[in-house]
């Protein structure tokens, strides 16, 4: 058995500030704790939903609370943030080739923006009607 400290690297605590590439990640990955944090409190609705209209309309008057708005809109800029990083990652991991040429990246990031725009407005079609 070796006496030797094996090597460590020390690595300061703000190692991803100094390069803009890694803070955007850093701020991407963090942003996906606010999107589950607002997934729980939407998943905390559909609870309050189940127990009956007095608790649903008691969890609909703590959303009106500016506390509350404050950190949807936070919630809303960060998810936007996540999916506009996500959405131009998205020819990196999608390596489509059509008839021996590889599609442009172009053209995979556009896809998925009029898919999202789609989806969007079909789901506001199903509420609103």
């Amino acid at each position: 058995m070796s006496k030797r400290k094996p090597y460590t690297r020390e690595l300061p605590k703000d190692w991803w500030m100094k390069q803009l590439f890694y803070t955007k990640y850093m701020i991407r990955e963090g942003s996906s704790l606010f999107i589950t944090l607002y997934s729980l409190i939407l998943a905390w609705g559909v609870f309050r939903l189940s127990q009956g209209e007095v608790a649903f309309n008691g969890w609909l008057e703590a959303l009106h609370n500016p506390f509350a708005i404050i950190v949807h809109i936070i919630m809303l800029l960060l998810a936007l943030y996540h999916t506009i990083t996500w959405f131009s990652l998205a020819p990196k991991a999608a390596d489509l080739w059509i008839k021996g040429k590889k599609l442009d990246d172009k053209i995979i990031v556009a896809a998925h923006y009029g898919t999202f725009a789609v989806v969007t407005i079909f789901c506001l079609l199903i509420i609103t009607l």
